[in-house]
Parts: structure tokens; C-alpha cells; sequence
């Protein structure tokens, strides 16, 4: 199917995405992970959650960690421009029959509850717990030295139809991989604040949570990373790289805590503010698509992901297959 063409006056201000909550369960052990071996900041802490901010972020958190018997994923939060796209927010879904809900957050003001068609938990807010900035304290730094989140990305049931309902959103398409057998889409990449992506979908069993990424200041900083990890204990939980995407020319590494939660470590893509930027279509055989070297990823890449809290899973119809490693 075609890319649809970008909704540049949305019903309602998404600025960026915000934040993930975790469900992990071995908040201790999540804690050395997290923070002692990333190196993101804790901003509070208690015995059933941890609240983590990067080292250029003013807001009170990107990351909360939630104590559960079972690993999963609690909500995707966006922040939105102003109060008033929280009224015309709570419409559009209702609209869409979708369900709504005024919830209370700790560190946040006045927060959005819904789901996607698909079930995936997100929120909506305007204002959050302002921080002062630390990005100048490099006694702070450490790990992978994070500075911000960057995006999400998702399996999809049906990347057209997620595409259609996030670009109604003002969501803007930067890349996508074609299936050139059926025409249909396999993997798209869409953003908000102006980076290649906020938030990205790939075919597969969905909805599930792939990744969620964080900006470093160089791939100097990921190569210590690893060098850290495969020295402290870690060494299985590095899954795929160091590399750099054909897809948003980035330099990347995954790597995946013990309750399968998956983060990548990135940095180097480029800028897609302008509305009437192109999107840029790859050939799902491409092997420089994943990975600009030509390198394949694993298929745990391409299969395993953290469920969403209350959705259904549901396969997906398109079977076209990537190159994958052997």
C-alpha cells in the first residue's frame, strides 16, 4: 500500500514521546543494569518502582521500572504541546470509540489514559515534574553516558494500518521497508520532534514492545559500553551489533535485560523536520537495509519482544521474510 501523505494540521499537539514503564521482576537486579551499567539517573526510588531520567533530559523521567511477577510493558506516554491538546486529545479517541480515562501519575500534571485500536497502552500529558539540568555534572556520567530517550519501536499485526492511525496523529513517515511481492509495508519509521523516529512499527506478532532506544553522545561511547558489559557480567546480554543501519543511517547496538527487555543504544541519525521531506522506501531483501555493512541481524531480533499489559496478541498475515543471520 501507499505511505499516506502526512497530516501536517493534526486534532491535537503531539510534541514527542516521553517515556516507558518496565515491568521487571528483580527490581534490584534491574537497578544495576539500568543505572550502574547504562548509566541513567534515578530520580526516585521506593520498593515497587524506580523512576530513571537520561543526562540531558529536564523532565522528571523517561523510565520507570515496576516491580511484577511477570515481565511486561505498562504504557507508551507522549508529551503533548499544551493542556488545551489534552481536551481535543480525549476527543479524537472517544471519537474513534476508543477508551479514555483521567488518570493520576506521580510527577506529572493532569495525564490521558487510552489504548490504541491494537490495545497498546498510551498516555498523554502536558506538563511533568520539572528537574534542574545535570548535563554539564560529568562527575555524573557513566556506562554508555545516555542523554535522552529516542523512540519506541513496535511488532505490528498490520504496519499499514498502524501507519494510517498514528500519521491521523500528525505522526510523519521518514523511511519504510516495501514488501515488493504483495506492495504492502513491512517496517515504517515516524517521528514528531524531528529525528528519524519517535516511533517505529515492524511486521510480526503484535502488539509487542521491540525496543525502546536511548540517544549517546558518540559510537565511541557504545564500544565502551561493551567493553564494560562483557566484563562485568553481562556478556549475554548483548544481542546485535555494534553497527549502523541502512534505515536511518544510525549507529546502534541491542541489548536485552534478564526479563527480555530489549533497549537500543543510538546515536548519528539525522534531521527530518522539514514537512515536506520525502520518505525514503527500501527493498525488504536489501541487505544494507538493516545493517549499512551488510550484516543480518539475529532472528531474536526479528521474534522475540515484551508484551503490552491488556492487549491481545494477534499474527500477522504478510509472512515475507527478512534476510536473516544464520
Amino acid at each position: 500500500m501507499p505511505i499516506p501523505a502526512p497530516n501536517l494540521f493534526p486534532p491535537f499537539n503531539i510534541l514527542r514521546l516521553s517515556h516507558t514503564e518496565l515491568r521487571v521482576t528483580d527490581l534490584a537486579w534491574s537497578r544495576g543494569y539500568y543505572v550502574d551499567t547504562l548509566g541513567l539517573q534515578v530520580t526516585h526510588e521506593d520498593t515497587h518502582s524506580l523512576y530513571l531520567r537520561a543526562m540531558e533530559e529536564r523532565g522528571h523521567h523517561c523510565l520507570i521500572l515496576r516491580k511484577a511477577d511477570v515481565p511486561s510493558v505498562g504504557v507508551l506516554g507522549f508529551k503533548v504541546w499544551a493542556e488545551e491538546d489534552l481536551n481535543r486529545a480525549e476527543h479524537w479517541f472517544h471519537a474513534k470509540g476508543l477508551p479514555v480515562h483521567w488518570i493520576e501519575r506521580p510527577f506529572m500534571g493532569r495525564v490521558l489514559a487510552t489504548r490504541d485500536p491494537w490495545g497498546v497502552p498510551l498516555e498523554f500529558y502536558a506538563s511533568m515534574d520539572r528537574l534542574p539540568p545535570i548535563h554539564q555534572q560529568y562527575n555524573l556520567y557513566r556506562g554508555v553516558k545516555p542523554l535522552r530517550i529516542d523512540h519506541f519501536n513496535l511488532f505490528s499485526s498490520n504496519v499499514d494500518a498502524a501507519v494510517e492511525f498514528y500519521g491521523e496523529m500528525g505522526f510523519r513517515v521518514t523511511e519504510y521497508t516495501a514488501d515488493e511481492e504483495t506492495g504492502r509495508t513491512w517496517a515504517a519509521w515516524m517521528h514528531r520532534k524531528g529525528g528519524v523516529h519517535d516511533i517505529a512499527f515492524t511486521n510480526g506478532t503484535g502488539p509487542r514492545l521491540h525496543h525502546t532506544a536511548f540517544w549517546v553522545p558518540t559510537p565511541l561511547n557504545i564500544i565502551d559500553l561493551l567493553d564494560l558489559m562483557a566484563t562485568t557480567g553481562y556478556l549475554d546480554n548483548i544481542e546485535r551489533g555494534p553497527g549502523r543501519h541502512g534505515i536511518s543511517n544510525a549507529f546502534f547496538l541491542y541489548i536485552r535485560d534478564r526479563d527480555g527487555h530489549r533497549t537500543e543504544i543510538y546515536c548519528s541519525d539525522y534531521q527530518t523536520c522539514d514537512p515536506d521531506l520525502e520518505p525514503i522506501r527500501w527493498d525488504l531483501k536489501d541487505p544494507q537495509r538493516q545493517t549499512l555493512w551488510g550484516a543480518p541481524a539475529p532472528r531474536s531480533w526479528f521474534e522475540l519482544g515484551s508484551v503490552f499489559d491488556g492487549a491481545a496478541l494477534l499474527d500477522s498475515d504478510l509472512k515475507a521474510q527478512p534476510i536473516i543471520a544464520p
